[in-house]
């Protein structure tokens, strides 16, 4: 038995050679397939799209040393400060819904100060930090028609809100029912600016309004 084993191993050592060549004949590209390949080899790598930055907005030097970009170098300050009404109207509407529950004290601050710091954001980012556009197409323009309206939604129900709970922690001591009357305002307002934010985000990822400053006008805003 071990004899058959043996004559089998050196079999297939024989045959190893044979299989190398087969391989590396098989994996050949031969005439013009083999000179295309090697052309494609040969060119240097480039990006499949080329950036179409306005020279303006290029005006940001990338340091090696650092990926931190200064505030200035963006073309406008509204990425800058746009989440802080997405995320804290989102937080204070969600406090206020729990609160009708607990009917605590420490949830109605958490609400009156997350309240206070998304109305003033989302005043500052739609009505100073808001860019001028240029050159968008028929459907982005379209797109950011209803940001700007679910954007403008967010304002007025962000200020009802901030003043209901005002009147509901000072005047009216948190009572249940103003405590109910601030979440459902503060609820309209937070689906407002996750629609605004879902606009925006289609914007700039599917739409291409903002990368690198494309489309915005440079030195105007709302």
């Amino acid at each position: 038995m071990n004899k058959i084993y043996i004559a089998a191993l050196l079999m297939l050592l024989l045959h190893l050679p044979n299989i190398q060549l087969l391989y590396a004949h098989g994996g050949e590209k031969h005439g013009k397939a083999a000179k295309k390949m090697e052309e494609n080899q040969e060119k240097p790598d480039t990006p499949a799209v080329q950036s179409a930055v306005p020279e303006e907005h290029a005006v940001h030097i990338q340091e090696p040393a650092s990926a931190h970009a200064r505030p200035d170098d963006f073309p406008n300050k509204h990425p800058l400060f746009v989440h802080f009404p997405i995320v804290l109207l989102l937080v204070a509407a969600a406090v206020q819904l729990c609160n009708i529950l607990f009917l605590r004290k420490e949830l109605d601050w958490v609400t009156t100060v997350a309240t206070i710091i998304s109305f003033g954001t989302a005043y500052y980012v739609t009505k100073f930090a808001h860019p001028h556009t240029s050159g968008l197409t028929e459907h982005a323009k379209l797109v950011l028609d209803q940001h700007d309206l679910y954007a403008d939604w967010t304002i007025y129900l962000g200020g009802i809100g901030l003043a209901s709970q005002l009147l509901n922690q000072f005047l009216f001591k948190g009572r249940r029912w103003s405590i109910v009357v601030v979440a459902l305002v503060l609820s309209a307002a937070a689906y407002c600016v996750s629609m605004a934010g879902h606009y925006g985000a289609q914007l700039v990822h599917i739409e291409g309004v903002g990368p690198q400053g494309k489309y915005l006008e440079t030195g105007h805003h709302h």
